[in-house]
């Protein structure tokens, strides 16, 4: 659901402590472990879940049951997916990837995990991104468990669909577009290239859907590794990133938090800040005097 509020009204509960040159401290002690959320890609035309920013959702997200036992439901998913991947594709990293990604060359950052699908933070430069959720350029066969690319699958549903110009009402942080019911009858799905059949499905973690236990193990010992935490645009609403939060916590780490309205951390961060990513983050490269890398 969408927070309709004014920003005055949304930020009013916030606990905010400290400012950036306190986070460029934090930051410059080395060891700093980056937790990111929706909220750092909304510069790069990627709306939010939550928060004054967040698009408004007139269905539902997939579940993970709807998709793999429905395939009215999964034959949708695709038609509103194929629409929205044109504007995922199309979107370039901003200042704030781009920071964390100067931040990790400096060996200020020890590692990168992600909640979003988009790639935009490896597109910035940042290296052995762990991608919580899964990203939406690959695809994987619920039968055959190929894993074909998406631009491949791409090409398939555009020559499959010519005339499917359906018009998007919406783009949600997943790519997955808001058509009119009406277009979406019209769309064409595409079987599988490797065995011809199916299901296919986007690499991604649905809701209702468990992040594969190989990669939540990896994120935890990056927690262990870790000297502190930053997490940056996440209302850490879902426990799927918060148990990192909780871990660094049980661990004495420092935890920093920096975005808009509350999060689910605002209780345990030694540090939290509401200003804008974009803002924030070059601030502290310019306070390290890092600006020039980035």
């Amino acid at each position: 659901m969408r927070y309709s509020a004014p920003q005055e009204a949304w930020e009013a509960d916030v606990p905010v402590r400290g400012d950036v040159p306190a986070l460029a401290t934090l930051i410059a002690e080395g060891g700093a472990l980056v937790l990111s959320g929706a909220g750092i890609s909304t510069d790069s035309g990627i709306p939010d879940y939550r928060g004054p920013t967040s698009a408004a959702r007139r269905h539902a997200p997939m579940t993970y049951e709807a998709f793999v036992g429905d395939p009215v439901a999964r034959h949708r998913y695709w038609a509103r997916s194929h629409v929205g991947w044109a504007q995922m594709a199309g979107a370039r990293p901003n200042d704030g990837h781009r920071a964390v990604a100067a931040l990790q060359r400096a060996g200020l950052v020890s590692g990168v995990i992600t909640q979003n699908v988009d790639g935009l933070h490896q597109a910035a430069g940042a290296r052995d991104v762990v991608e919580l959720h899964g990203a939406l350029d690959r695809v994987v066969c619920l039968g055959c468990r190929a894993t074909p690319a998406r631009t491949e699958i791409q090409r398939r549903l555009e020559a499959l669909n010519p005339g499917f110009d359906a018009r998007a009402v919406a783009i949600n942080p997943d790519g997955d577009a808001e058509l009119p019911d009406a277009e979406l009858d019209r769309f064409t799905m595409t079987a599988c290239p490797a065995c011809g059949d199916g299901p296919l499905k986007p690499d991604v973690v649905f809701f209702g859907e468990s992040v594969p236990r190989p990669r939540v193990d990896h994120c935890f010992s990056l927690v262990d590794r870790a000297r502190s935490l930053v997490v940056l645009g996440s209302s850490l609403t879902v426990m799927s990133g918060l148990r990192f939060v909780h871990a660094a916590s049980r661990r004495g780490l420092p935890v920093a938090v920096v975005t808009s309205g509350p999060s689910r951390a605002d209780g345990v961060a030694d540090i939290r800040l509401t200003e804008a990513l974009g803002d924030v983050l070059p601030g502290v490269l310019d306070t390290l005097r890092l600006l020039d890398r980035a």
